[in-house]
């Protein structure tokens, strides 16, 4: 995938539609953040993003484990 790509924004909105947040919401009616497993759509999203802007070029920019903030 390339920036700019038509596809990305779709790409990109679909890792909205899937975070842990969003999920269960719809699921619940409720958000339980302490029972989050793969993070909220915002963070999943940011760190797609990063990815994708870092081309592969640099993998540990992309280490969502070892940051103190996500």
């Amino acid at each position: 995938m390339r920036r700019g790509n038509q596809s990305e924004s779709r790409n990109v909105e679909d890792h909205r539609a899937i975070g842990d947040d969003r999920l269960q919401r719809q699921t619940q009616g409720r958000v339980v953040a302490e029972s989050f497993a793969h993070g909220t759509s915002s963070q999943r999203v940011r760190w797609f993003k990063r990815g994708l802007d870092s081309g592969g070029r640099n993998i540990r920019q992309c280490d969502s484990f070892s940051p103190k903030s996500l």
